[in-house]
């Protein structure tokens, strides 16, 4: 949410309208100055959102009916939860909730969605209407009446089976003559932004996809937000082969796992270079919050655990409106028992979190 994070999407070429996201800003303002604000985009696909409707894409498209272009509030490219109705207080953020639905209706939009939300804009969203999608990420986090004060300590308080496997899974990757080293902030060189952004795109062309992020991008971050980066480089003969990349917020003690790519493949290194190492970094540095991002339940496996998300979602067409709001509420309680299952497989031996 800092603007010069967001600025950098725009200004590298990344989140532009040559890439499907078209800037429209909004902001409400008195004789006082600046009341609320958000960052919205004209949307004309889906992709780099990571809370999936396709399938609605598709309906509209079989009835004839244009689903794009589309009004979405979010940070590009970023699943991490936080505000996104920035607003002096309730009343302005339900003036800003008033001003999108009024844009999208003047610009004959399908639709309005506002992604990965704290609990203030939910409760604000859900007073004004909109229909709430639940979703699920996978976060470790300190618990204050009992820190781990290193990743053994967390590991002593897994199952007995999860912890042999995680100890496996770094012996092997031990024994292949792999060594991390960390490097934090401006001691992330361009040569090492280099590799990292190499290491990057490699993981795309993996899944046949383009890269969302362009090197311009990673060099804007090294001057405007140096301090707010960490890369855990991989190392075998003195030689790179991997790293992974995750932003850090000292002040709120936090930290998102964010990217990752090898130049070979290596077994478990993946979990090394992604899970254990900027673990064990967040625990040293006291962190009290590493978020694993998008998906992935082989996550709890490594210790973090299932976390509730949420978006919000404004459908134009009465009937559409209807058919969603149907199937959100069977979503709902499919994923509430698909919350409750991954809970009963929680790592640790008290159920709780490390």
């Amino acid at each position: 949410m800092r603007h010069a994070y967001l600025h950098a999407l725009e200004a590298s070429g990344s989140a532009t309208p040559q890439t499907g996201w078209q800037p429209a800003w909004l902001a409400l303002e008195d004789d006082a100055g600046m009341q609320a604000a958000c960052m919205l985009y004209l949307k004309t696909h889906s992709y780099g959102e990571y809370v999936f409707d396709w399938g609605w894409a598709d309906a509209y498209r079989r009835h004839g009916l244009a689903y794009y272009p589309k009004a979405l509030v979010a940070v590009p490219f970023t699943p991490a939860p936080g505000s996104r109705l920035l607003a002096r207080d309730e009343t302005w953020r339900e003036r800003l909730l008033q001003a999108i639905a009024a844009f999208a209706r003047r610009a004959s939009l399908s639709s309005a969605h506002v992604l990965f939300v704290d609990d203030v804009d939910r409760a604000a969203l859900e007073r004004a209407g909109w229909m709430i999608r639940p979703g699920v990420q996978f976060h470790w986090q300190q618990e204050a009446a009992r820190p781990v004060a290193d990743f053994e300590q967390m590991l002593q308080r897994m199952q007995r089976d999860k912890r042999k496997k995680i100890r496996q899974e770094r012996r092997r990757v031990a024994e292949a003559g792999v060594r991390f080293s960390i490097h934090e902030g401006t001691a992330i060189d361009t040569r090492l932004w280099d590799f990292f952004h190499h290491c990057y795109a490699l993981t795309y062309r993996a899944h046949r996809s383009q890269p969302y992020l362009t090197r311009d991008f990673f060099a804007r971050m090294a001057q405007a937000m140096a301090d707010h980066w960490v890369l855990f480089l991989a190392h075998r003969d003195a030689a790179p082969i991997a790293c992974s990349l995750i932003a850090v917020d000292r002040e709120r003690r936090a930290a998102w796992g964010r990217y990752w790519g090898a130049t070979e493949a290596v077994p478990c290194l993946h979990f090394e270079a992604c899970y254990y190492q900027p673990l064990q970094w967040c625990i040293a540095q006291g962190m009290t919050r590493f978020e694993g991002g998008a998906q992935g339940e082989h996550k709890m496996a490594r210790g973090l655990l299932p976390t509730a998300t949420a978006s919000a979602h404004l459908v134009a067409d009465e009937h559409f409106a209807a058919a969603i709001t149907l199937a959100l509420q069977e979503e709902r309680q499919a994923h509430a028992l698909y919350v409750d299952e991954l809970r009963e497989h929680t790592p640790f031996r008290d159920g709780n979190a490390p």
